[in-house]
């Protein structure tokens, strides 16, 4: 099956012809007719364009014309990511019928790239969630145990990478609708730095939170589309000018030099028995590979006043001419919003913008830190539903590790780490200082080669 392969490992075969960008498109695509109507990971399939652009690659590629290794690779996007004639939803009936007339910057450089776009990823409404069960377009479901949530809100990004729909997927990450997903599906999510990835073009939750990153079955992989999107948007203003690093390159052994921060106080707390198991088995093993693994303490913020005053903001007018759009849910969580005063807005912004100029401090003593990258394994779905009010505290619980970089701005990676006895999968978390998405990278790439827990 061609789905097998990385895209780590197609790329060189693409590149010499051994096999066709149209003949990987189509299986993608078979694959998705095949497996979508159970787990719904997709809202939009951009079939007839996908095999254009698949049959251009081909052409390319036997004239030399080679771009890189994303050239002829089928992806996959967030459906709340622009793309030009193409409908981006956000998975609610608000935006049921918006087709852009402009791709966002990401998508832009994906095509610059040769990536072939398979079409538009389901995923929590306006990524307001965590669980990928509110959404106008229905519920996403793992494809490691389909009666168990994706996770959100890059749900349906996550279901399709690890499903083999797709050879990756760009997703969203405000609170950890990244990294939450990938852990649960048994894929690997990288939040590059704040500022890093451009999100121009994409429709916001939370102008202060929001990152833009890839999801992939490897690091490799991942590390592959990250270097595609990755660097300076002057018309973002939330993008921010320095050197990108190459990722792509396999580093020299300096693994061993890497000093390990475990915060355990917070990050660790009331985990899943199984969960616990995997992360200090993993620890042991990122011991033998490393010089030192130490714990650390660090003061962990908690406060989620700025997203719930910017979602507001974005969605006030709509929420109040045109309510009866959102589900009953979004609604909800976007009205919490409404109460809060100019002031305490400027306060609470202050206050993060404090929190992540201090964050360099916790790497005073070590380069990287790694936690859980959520708590419990991925809930079944009927246990959310018996009880409405039970999801966004469950929600709250499933991104409880990841939301702290969202605030601090620093990169982080999910990585597998296991499997529970019942077969859902586990995530570590690595995470480093700011721009430091090529240290990040590394101590994963390591960590994946010595397990081999990939969604491959």
């Amino acid at each position: 099956m061609l789905n097998a392969e990385t895209i780590v490992e197609f790329a060189p075969r693409l590149r010499r012809k051994e096999i066709s960008p149209v003949e990987v498109t189509r299986a993608c695509l078979d694959r998705i007719e095949k497996l979508n109507p159970v787990l719904n990971a997709f809202i939009t399939v951009t079939a007839e364009s996908a095999l254009e652009e698949a049959r251009a690659a081909e052409i390319e590629i036997s004239r030399g014309e080679w771009r890189g290794p994303l050239h002829g690779i089928p992806i996959a996007l967030k459906d709340l990511i622009d793309t030009a004639g193409t409908r981006t939803t956000a998975a609610s009936a608000l935006f049921q019928d918006r087709v852009p007339t402009e791709d966002a910057e990401v998508v832009r450089r994906l095509r610059q790239a040769g990536a072939v776009i398979l079409g538009k990823n389901n995923l929590h409404e306006c990524a307001y969630g965590g669980s990928s069960l509110i959404s106008f377009f229905g519920d996403v479901h793992n494809p490691r145990n389909t009666a168990h949530i994706a996770g959100g809100s890059s749900g349906g990004s996550a279901a399709a990478v690890a499903a083999g729909l797709c050879y990756a997927a760009i997703g969203t990450d405000t609170a950890g609708s990244i990294r939450e997903p990938a852990a649960l599906c048994g894929c690997v999510g990288i939040k590059p730095t704040y500022g890093r990835v451009s999100a121009r073009g994409v429709i916001p939750l939370s102008w202060s939170l929001d990152h833009v990153g890839p999801l992939a079955a490897t690091v490799g992989d991942v590390a592959v589309v990250l270097q595609s999107i990755a660097g300076y948007d002057p018309l973002d203003v939330c993008s921010v000018d320095v050197a990108v690093s190459d990722y792509v390159s396999p580093p020299s052994d300096r693994t061993k030099t890497l000093r390990i921060g475990v915060p355990r106080a917070y990050f660790y707390d009331d985990l899943d028995g199984e969960v616990r198991a995997a992360v200090e088995q993993a620890l042991a093993v990122i011991g033998s590979l490393v010089a030192e693994v130490r714990d650390v303490q660090i003061d962990v913020p908690t406060d989620r006043t700025v997203q719930t005053a910017e979602a507001y903001a974005f969605h006030a007018d709509n929420a109040a001419r045109t309510p009866e759009l959102y589900l009953p849910e979004t609604l909800r969580r976007i009205r919490k919003g409404e109460d809060i005063s100019a002031g305490e807005y400027i306060q609470r912004r202050r206050e993060l913008e404090t929190a992540r100029r201090r964050a360099h401090d916790s790497f005073a003593d070590v380069d990287l830190l790694v936690t859980p990258t959520i708590p419990i394994p991925a809930p079944a779905i009927a246990d959310l539903k018996k009880d409405p009010d039970a999801l966004r505290p469950a929600e709250l619980v499933l991104l409880r590790n990841t939301r702290p970089f969202n605030v601090w701005g620093l990169p982080a990676v999910s990585v597998p780490c296991g499997f529970t006895r019942g077969g859902l999968p586990i995530g570590l978390q690595i995470a480093g200082p700011h721009w430091r998405e090529d240290l990040v990278l590394r101590l994963a790439r390591a960590y994946e080669s010595a397990v081999n827990f990939s969604a491959k």
